[in-house]
């Protein structure tokens, strides 16, 4: 199997398991959207793929869920939020990782992908009811943000140990 197969069948793996991780476990928050897990795997989508990858990988996964779950409205700004998330996630690693270590580099992504995607659903709700409405799913989303934080941030590290015996060769920066 060819690098291209291999990237573009690992960036298919991640945006099922994103879809997947969004839709398991969905906790209705107060404007018609969902609290879920699926930022852990947004945020591994941009450690362990290329720009372009991760930003699919993580923008697709992410929208097929909302598409799959009924929340139509929401696909298209969500594929742009975490494709979004992916590539912070992904510069901010690849920028700090050598100055400050790989934990407190993606953390600090994390941190900032994350911030971003509480403005972008703000500022895409605030267009579809108000954005004095909007406001009340800022907590929720920012629940969503740290639990991604955490978990991607232990499943990375994981994977980084572990993931040879799975593909050979390859090793998560």
């Amino acid at each position: 199997m060819n690098t291209k197969t291999k990237k573009i069948v690992i960036a298919a793996l991640v945006a099922a398991l994103t879809c997947v991780a969004t839709m398991i476990i969905k906790i209705p928050s107060p404007l018609k959207g969902y609290i879920n897990l699926g930022d852990c795997m947004v945020l591994l989508a941009g450690w362990m793929l290329s720009p372009f990858y991760g930003f699919l990988a993580a923008g697709l996964g992410s929208a097929l869920a909302d598409v799959f779950s009924g929340y139509f409205t929401y696909a298209p700004a969500t594929f742009i939020i975490k494709g979004l998330m992916a590539l912070i996630a992904f510069f901010l690693y690849k920028l700090l990782h050598n100055k400050i270590g790989n934990l407190i580099s993606r953390i600090l992504g994390g941190i900032l992908a994350e911030i971003t995607m509480i403005i972008g659903y703000f500022l895409f709700e605030g267009l579809l009811y108000g954005f004095v409405p909007s406001l009340v799913n800022i907590p929720a989303n920012a629940v969503q943000g740290i639990a991604g934080i955490i978990i991607g941030t232990v499943l990375v590290t994981i994977l980084n140990k572990n993931l040879s015996c799975f593909f050979s060769h390859y090793k998560i920066p």
